[in-house]
């Protein structure tokens, strides 16, 4: 359920990305704000759990606000080195969710696990050199 609200997060917020022009400053800053906001709420939605829940629903809030924030330095200020962050940041939030996830595993299903996102991780990074590379 939460995998769903994050992907829906962030193709709407790549929606709201791709449909803006120019961005005024006091429009960065009010967004930036609304960013800050929504990784607190989210955040606080982590209180109530327990153990590995709530570690993997902080690096699930975490990662959204830091792929949000990355979104909007490309709103803001469009360029390849942008667009390129915010890819990575998209890759890393979704490394840290993974390798988090691995530790509800114990033993070799554990280490499978973070060997797997690990390669999950270096493959999509080769895809984004690779992708920018042609630029």
């Amino acid at each position: 359920m939460k995998k769903h609200l994050l992907m829906l997060a962030i193709a709407s917020s790549c929606l709201v990305a791709t449909q803006a022009s120019a961005m005024t400053q006091d429009e960065y800053k009010a967004a930036k704000e609304r960013i800050e906001a929504s990784y607190k709420a989210d955040k606080a939605k982590c209180d109530p759990m327990k153990d590995n829940a709530k570690d993997v629903c902080q690096k699930e809030a975490k990662g959204k606000e830091n792929v949000a924030k990355a979104e909007l330095e490309q709103q803001y200020k469009p360029s390849d080195s942008n667009a390129r962050k915010v890819e990575e940041e998209k890759v890393k939030a979704t490394y840290e969710v993974a390798k988090e996830k691995c530790d509800d595993q114990k033993g070799d299903a554990k280490s499978a696990c973070e060997k797997q996102a690990k390669a999950d991780e270096t493959k999509a990074k080769a895809d984004i050199k690779a992708m920018h590379a042609k630029k």
